[in-house]
């Protein structure tokens, strides 16, 4: 740790200058609003996308409808659109506040990205997008289909096996491997997913009998990016999904924002200034949360609070947030062992190009000890009857947090919400677990029971 130095400073310099770091540094649950936040009109002058290439996005998926559909039955009551229910979940509330003897203004919602089809999880947004559009480029070139085809056309010999000249990677703890290892197998693509030491056995297993190549790390996520981005680089016709730097798989997850909105139109939800949103977002290298957050900026503005939610030992994007040196500092240098049961959030360096984008659009980050997560896992299930994977209960700790800690204390006030919270909806990310073997699930129920 001694020896890590960034533009002159060290560890300790950094622990000056930010005495944030050492809660972080000792793993404690934190709760942090960040000062950088803006109003949305100024926050959209430095980034570079805007409302047109969620769009676009958008269209290209409607565009795959009708192949996605065919390829996979299960999305066929949806005409091949993948989208997830949301639930109310009062009995959890109820939870939260008896465990934290605390009165919770508004509703609570739980996005059930969790049974999200093809691969259960909100990679399924990006993931599955990024293969579908580098598939539809290739496409393209050759004039094998033009924009106004029925794409269930794709389903065929001829497609798969012009497909099968072209090769996808991508590293991975888990989840995104799944969704772009199914896809592009599904699609004919040759596909390796480079796996951390995070990722679970099952999610590895399941690849395999997909026809996925499978290589193992004994390093983190950062190496098995790394790692697959070099095996790409040294192979012919081969794409690498780079999720710490996709803008494709960041417009992918942002799409889910305008689909939200109209889900709480049909559920007789208003959010504008007299009703507030709070959204929060499990976070690993942050596309996925990043990407959706800036969809319901896009969709709501400044009447959307949107916070990450992150393990005690792999809080990366809120280190690189709180020092402004993003992707240039990574847990393990600070002397955090990114060791953590929520695999697809076990991540020790940020995506900067995530960092950057939503430096002005994020309320703030929270951590989550693995043991709280393991508690909310178990009384999810007593009391919703509702199954997720640990690192998608991050998102359930944060409305208490916020209103528990004296910085989120200070958030609500700073911001005129105090007189408005009764009218306020909070929506929970579940981004992951209806894949979950049931015998991996009993283990996770036991374990929140003991915790």
């Amino acid at each position: 740790m001694s020896a890590f130095q960034i533009d002159g400073k060290t560890v300790e310099d950094l622990k000056n200058e930010h005495p944030l770091l050492k809660e972080l540094i000792a793993t404690k649950e934190i709760f942090w609003t960040n000062p950088k936040y803006e109003l949305f009109q100024n926050g959209m002058k430095k980034t570079k996308l805007d409302e047109v290439d969620v769009k676009g996005a958008e269209e290209r998926l409607k565009r795959f409808a009708p192949y996605i559909a065919k390829v996979f039955p299960e999305t066929s009551k949806s005409n091949g659109i993948i989208e997830s229910p949301i639930v109310k979940i009062p009995s959890m509330k109820q939870h939260l506040e008896q465990v934290h003897d605390l009165q919770i203004p508004g509703e609570f919602l739980l996005k059930c990205d969790s049974q999200l089809p093809i691969s259960g999880s909100i990679k399924a947004r990006g993931g599955i997008y990024e293969v579908l559009k580098y598939a539809e480029k290739l496409l393209l070139e050759k004039e094998m289909i033009t924009m106004k085809d029925d794409y269930s056309l794709i389903d065929n010999e001829e497609f798969r096996n012009f497909l099968s000249q072209y090769s996808i990677a991508v590293g991975s703890t888990g989840n995104l491997g799944l969704s772009i290892g199914i896809m592009s197998a599904k699609m004919g693509f040759s596909v390796t997913v480079h796996m951390s030491a995070d990722a679970k056995k099952w999610k590895k297993d399941l690849l395999r009998t997909k026809g996925v190549t499978v290589i193992e790390y004994k390093e983190d996520y950062s190496q098995a990016v790394e790692e697959g981005r070099k095996h790409a680089n040294s192979q012919p016709n081969c794409y690498f999904i780079d999720d710490e730097n996709s803008s494709d798989l960041f417009l992918g997850y942002a799409v889910a924002a305008s689909r939200l909105q109209s889900q709480l139109i049909d559920m007789n939800i208003t959010v504008d200034e007299d009703h507030p949103l709070f959204v929060y977002l499990p976070c690993g290298v942050g596309g996925g949360p990043g990407g959706v957050a800036f969809g319901l900026k896009l969709a709501y503005q400044d009447h959307v609070h949107c916070f990450f939610a992150e393990p005690t030992h792999s809080p990366c994007m809120l280190l690189g947030l709180v020092t402004g040196l993003h992707d240039k500092v990574s847990v393990q240098d600070i002397g955090i062992d990114n060791l953590t049961a929520a695999d697809g959030l076990a991540v020790g360096r940020p995506s900067g190009f995530v960092g950057q984008t939503m430096e002005p659009f994020l309320s703030g980050c929270y951590t989550v000890s693995d043991d709280n997560m393991y508690k909310l896992l178990s009384a999810m299930i007593d009391s919703e009857n509702i199954h997720l994977e640990p690192s998608a209960l991050t998102s359930v700790f944060g409305p208490s947090q916020l209103l528990k800690e004296k910085s989120g204390q200070e958030y609500i006030k700073e911001h005129n919400l105090e007189g408005i919270l009764k009218n306020a909806t909070h929506i929970m990310w579940a981004t992951g677990g209806s894949m979950v073997p049931k015998e991996v699930m009993e283990e996770y129920y036991k374990k929140g029971l003991g915790c």
